[in-house]
C-alpha cells in the first residue's frame, strides 16, 4: 500500500491552567472544558495518535511505523530511533500561567527516568493583551542565587519576562528556566518526552484533585541551565511562498510557509517524514492528484516516500517540521 499525507485525532488533555481557545480559536471537537493541550502527533505512552482519513483509518503512530519503517520516517531517522517516533506536537491554550518549569537533558533524562530529554520550541499562534512569556534568567545566576530567591518567594526577581504577540517564536533547550503565560495560545514542537520539573506552581488547588501539584526543586538544581543568554525571541523572515528558517536545532528544524496562490514541494532528497501545523487561514495539499485539506489549528503528516507536494491557499500560514 502506497503512503499518504496522515492526520491524527488529537489526544486532549485537561490542564489545571487550561481554557476553551483550542475549542473557540481552532475549532477543536471534545467535552469538557479547561482542556489545555491537543496533542496532535503523539508516541507517547497512553497518548498515541491514531490515524483518521484515508486507508490506513484507525492505525496508531506505533504501528504505523511498525509497518512501514523508514518508508515512514526516512533511512536515518530509523537508524536512530527504530520504532519510536522523535516528536511530539502540540497545541497549548494557557487561560492562566503555567507552572515555572525546566526539562532535563538526554543524558539526564535517560539516567533518571529512561527517557529522551525535552528540548521544544513554541510559536505563538493568539495572544491576549499584554499576554507574557517567561523564558529564562535576566542576568547570569549562580545556583546558590537561584535556591535562595526560591526559597524566599523572589524568583521572578531574576526570570526574563517577554511579551508576547501573535507569530513570535522562541526556542526553549532543556535546562532553560520557562513558563507560558496567562492568555496565550500556541503550537509546540518537541522531544518524545512527558519530563517536567515544576520549580514555582503559584500554591494553587487543582479543582479536580483538590490538592496542590508536586514540584520538583531538587530534580531541577542539576537540569537548569544558570547562563544568561541574550535575545531569546526567534528572528525569521516571513517571505511569501518561500521557505523560512525559523528553528534548526539537533532535535528537529521547522521553518515558517506563507502560501499564497500555489507552491510547489520536492522532497526527494530530505530523507525525513514532515510535519505541517497550519497556523493561520486555510490550504489544500495536491498529492498523487489527491487534495488534503488543512484548517488553522490542524496538523497533516507527510510520509517520508512521499516527495511531492503542491501547496494552494489563498493566504495560509504553516510550520514545516522535520529531522
Amino acid at each position: 500500500m502506497n503512503l499518504y499525507p496522515l492526520k491524527f485525532s488529537p489526544q486532549y488533555y485537561y490542564r489545571i491552567w487550561g481554557g476553551n481557545k483550542l475549542r473557540e480559536e481552532l475549532n477543536k471537537k471534545y467535552e469538557g472544558d479547561s482542556i489545555g493541550e491537543s496533542w496532535e502527533i503523539s508516541d507517547i505512552e497512553n497518548g498515541e495518535t491514531i490515524v483518521s482519513n484515508g486507508s490506513l483509518q484507525g492505525k496508531t503512530l506505533k504501528e504505523l511505523i511498525k509497518l512501514y519503517k523508514e518508508k515512514f520516517l526516512g533511512t536515518k531517522v530509523y537508524e536512530s530511533f527504530g520504532n519510536d517516533f522523535p516528536l511530539l506536537i502540540k497545541f497549548i491554550d494557557a487561560k492562566t500561567p503555567l507552572s515555572i518549569q525546566v526539562h532535563p537533558n538526554d543524558v539526564l533524562a535517560k539516567k533518571r527516568h529512561n527517557s529522551f530529554g525535552k528540548n521544544e520550541m513554541w510559536y505563538v499562534m493568539q495572544a491576549d493583551k499584554d499576554a507574557e512569556l517567561i523564558v529564562g534568567f535576566n542576568a547570569e545566576v549562580k545556583k546558590e542565587e537561584y535556591v535562595s530567591h526560591l526559597n524566599n518567594g523572589t524568583l521572578n526577581e531574576i526570570l526574563n519576562v517577554e511579551k508576547v504577540k501573535c507569530g513570535d517564536t522562541f526556542h526553549i533547550p532543556t535546562g532553560r528556566v520557562h513558563a507560558i503565560g496567562a492568555g496565550v495560545l500556541l503550537a509546540e514542537i518537541q522531544q518524545t518526552s512527558n519530563i517536567t520539573y515544576r520549580i514555582y506552581d503559584y500554591e494553587r488547588v487543582d479543582k479536580k484533585t483538590g490538592k496542590m501539584r508536586d514540584l520538583h526543586t531538587d530534580l531541577a538544581l542539576d537540569a537548569i541551565d544558570y547562563k544568561f543568554y541574550n535575545k531569546l525571541k526567534t528572528n525569521y523572515n516571513k517571505d511569501i511562498n518561500c521557505t523560512n528558517t525559523l528553528v534548526h536545532s539537533t532535535y528537529f528544524k521547522t521553518n515558517f510557509i506563507t502560501i499564497s496562490g500555489e507552491i510547489n514541494k520536492d522532497y526527494s532528497q530530505l530523507d525525513s517524514f514532515v510535519i505541517y501545523m497550519c497556523v493561520n487561514g486555510n490550504l489544500e495539499i495536491e498529492s498523487h492528484g489527491v487534495l488534503y485539506s488543512l484548517k488553522n489549528g490542524e496538523t497533516i503528516l507527510i510520509p517520508a516516500s512521499v516527495h511531492k507536494l503542491k501547496l494552494i491557499a489563498k493566504k495560509a500560514d504553516i510550520l514545516e517540521i522535520y529531522l
